[in-house]
């Protein structure tokens, strides 16, 4: 398998971890979006990031990859085999993935010469992840992990969001808000995979 990746992409790192998890080989093939040079294109036609090629087939969408890599042969499962649990971990999943989004784009927006930037965009954005970080607060309710007491691709990409969020915006000081949020980061985070991959 190929893994066509940004290493800073929250959504690629999810896979990265993914396929970790699941002791899958892949082949990292690194090109960020927005390069000039980038052959991201040939690979998605949305011009996004991650990719995976597998058997003369690629898969796109960060959620979809997840979902192919579960068919795979592996002993480690990242959604549950039962049927409503496995929604409530995608429902997780999406969440962290929604507002991730919200994130990226500020990210992108404030990558724009301030003349140019829209403050209401930007603050349309910001509520988007305040209600979330909020809502993910609450769900969690100090478990050890965001569904059915255990480790799935909620908690990835969870994680593969925050870490990416206090890369990005340090300022923020998200950890003052959700503490709970914080100290289940600080615990999933130190999971090999995770270490591996960390946002530099």
């Amino acid at each position: 398998m190929k893994l066509v990746a940004s290493l800073t992409s929250p959504f690629a790192r999810k896979i990265r971890i993914a396929l970790i998890e699941k002791k899958l080989d892949f082949e990292l093939h690194e090109s960020i979006p927005w390069d000039a040079d980038t052959d991201v294109g040939n690979y998605n036609p949305l011009g996004k990031v991650p990719a995976l090629v597998d058997k003369g087939q690629v898969w796109t969408d960060s959620s979809v990859i997840v979902d192919y890599l579960e068919t795979k042969d592996s002993a480690t499962r990242l959604i549950p085999d039962n049927k409503l649990q496995a929604v409530q971990v995608k429902q997780i999943e999406a969440l962290a993935d929604g507002v991730c989004e919200a994130a990226i784009i500020i990210f992108l927006e404030k990558k724009r010469a301030e003349d140019k930037q829209e403050q209401d965009w930007i603050d349309r954005q910001q509520q988007k992840i305040n209600a979330g970080l909020a809502s993910l607060e609450a769900k969690l309710d100090n478990k050890p992990y965001f569904c059915h007491n255990a480790f799935s691709v909620a908690d990835i990409a969870v994680v593969s969001f925050l870490d990416w969020f206090e890369f990005r915006f340090p300022e923020q000081k998200w950890k003052l808000s959700y503490p709970a949020l914080a100290e289940y980061v600080e615990k999933i985070s130190k999971r090999p995979a995770f270490v591996q991959t960390f946002p530099s």
